[in-house]
């Protein structure tokens, strides 16, 4: 029987309780399809961090790294940690080691889930570079405190990061329906923006069955908004891929149903996938969290480790599920009785 090693990292709030939900589904479906997932739970938080000083230990990487896959919960408690202590301490250096610079959202509604939107016919799938660009952290700051304070904050975009995210969106666009659109703002950004543009155009004849568009943000934004049909894949750098990542989360119901992967595609390291709704401190620990995101990104997870066949029972158990309109609503339903109806549903 084949075993994957999956590194759990509940985090903070209500990560806790989603991780929980998507280990007992993904267990179910595990069950009914021959595998097994052996977990491994590591307590880095901003609990952690408050005891120790770290958000997780100095040899935690290379612990991470004897593992198939990591589930990451949710991570932050911005009351007693600053964000960008949790962020820089935890999810950036994992990401960064592990080199997982394909960031992939998938958008789109649910059965019984209503959007903000009057069309609910669209299907995005959003791949964000997630190692570099805007987020690199190179810069400093310096007179602090005075008058002439100053603080630099300088992207790196470098070819071989900008040609291989790019690359990952042709292969994902020439996998579904053909099309992929390149987002930059590069009618102002005349350096990184423009190389990216450049980018794009060197690689397109590489995939003569993928149709490539370029959009500058904002225009990306309003397309979104007004026509998200005409979508397929979305590629665009860190901070554009976050800011559009969020939107399409918003569209597709709320962050309540926003899953996610951040991909090793040489698979040189173990993949992180985790929702991206945060960790909610107003309601944690209430047993009334959405663990749809979470199960969602639980399938992305089975997907990448071979178990496709069980990620798409998980996936239509999930459409199930809230097809009957259980989970479609904040509120509507706990976390347990979500979970429950899932878990029914993937056993038939």
């Amino acid at each position: 029987m084949t075993k994957h090693k999956i590194a759990l990292i509940p985090g903070d709030g209500i990560g806790t309780d989603v991780t929980d939900a998507t280990m007992k589904v993904l267990h179910a479906v595990a069950a009914t399809a021959g595998f097994t997932l052996e977990t491994t739970t590591f307590p880095w938080s901003c609990a952690h961090y408050q005891e120790t000083g770290a958000m997780m230990p100095e040899d935690g990487i290379e612990t991470l790294r004897a593992f198939d896959a990591i589930y990451l919960g949710a991570v932050g408690w911005p009351d007693t940690v600053p964000d960008a202590v949790s962020l820089h301490g935890l999810l950036l250096p994992i990401r960064k080691a592990f080199d997982q610079y394909a960031n992939i959202r998938p958008h789109r509604l649910l059965p019984g889930v209503e959007g903000p939107l009057k069309s609910g016919a669209f299907d995005i799938l959003c791949i964000r570079e997630n190692t570099e660009g805007e987020y690199a952290g190179a810069g400093g700051r310096v007179h602090q405190g005075r008058d002439n304070e100053v603080a630099v904050e300088t992207s790196i975009f470098t070819r071989k990061g900008v040609e291989r995210i790019l690359r990952f969106g042709f292969e994902q666009a020439r996998a579904r329906r053909g099309h992929l659109t390149s987002v930059t703002k590069s009618n102002a950004q005349k350096y990184s923006m423009v190389f990216w543009d450049e980018m794009t155009r060197i690689l397109a004849p590489e995939y003569p069955d993928v149709t490539v568009s370029h959009m500058h943000i904002d225009a990306m934004a309003a397309r979104m908004v007004m026509a998200p049909d005409t979508l397929d894949v979305v590629v665009a750098s860190n901070l554009f891929g976050d800011i559009l990542t969020d939107l399409g989360a918003a569209i597709q119901g709320g962050l309540g149903f926003a899953a996610s992967a951040n991909i090793c595609p040489d698979r040189s390291g173990p993949s992180m996938f985790e929702p991206v709704h945060g960790s909610a401190p107003d309601i944690a620990g209430r047993g009334i969290a959405n663990p749809v995101a979470a199960i969602w990104s639980g399938a992305m997870m089975l997907h990448h480790l071979g178990e496709s066949t069980a990620a798409e029972t998980v996936e239509r158990a999930l459409a199930a599920t809230t097809g009957r309109g259980i989970g479609v609503r904040p509120g509507s339903h706990g976390t347990d009785e979500i979970t429950d109806a899932v878990i029914s549903a993937v056993k038939g």
